[in-house]
């Protein structure tokens, strides 16, 4: 697993700038995210995938632990489809 300050360092290192600078690069990407996807929106980057909402609807459940019928309210899901290219790459 990598770490978010192992990103920013790797990162820092690829792109030849500091860490701070890195860092706000990637606090300023994943803003940016958030604000697509509770605009409605998708995100699509090339060679890593789309980020984008789908709907759920109000359902049924059980209380797992007394078997109890209860209401769950319609919400909707982040999701992520990743690339063909990322796909290929990880299962080589």
């Amino acid at each position: 697993m990598t770490t978010q300050a192992e990103l920013i360092a790797s990162v820092a290192k690829d792109a030849g700038v500091s860490q701070a600078d890195a860092g706000r690069m990637l606090d300023a990407l994943v803003k940016n995210i958030h604000k697509a996807l509770i605009d409605g929106g998708d995100v699509r980057i090339s060679n890593l995938g789309v980020f984008d909402t789908a709907a759920r609807a109000a359902r049924e459940g059980r209380n797992p632990a007394t078997g109890a019928t209860i209401k769950i309210a319609a919400s909707k899901a982040v999701r992520f489809r990743v690339s063909k290219p990322l796909k290929d790459a990880v299962n080589k």
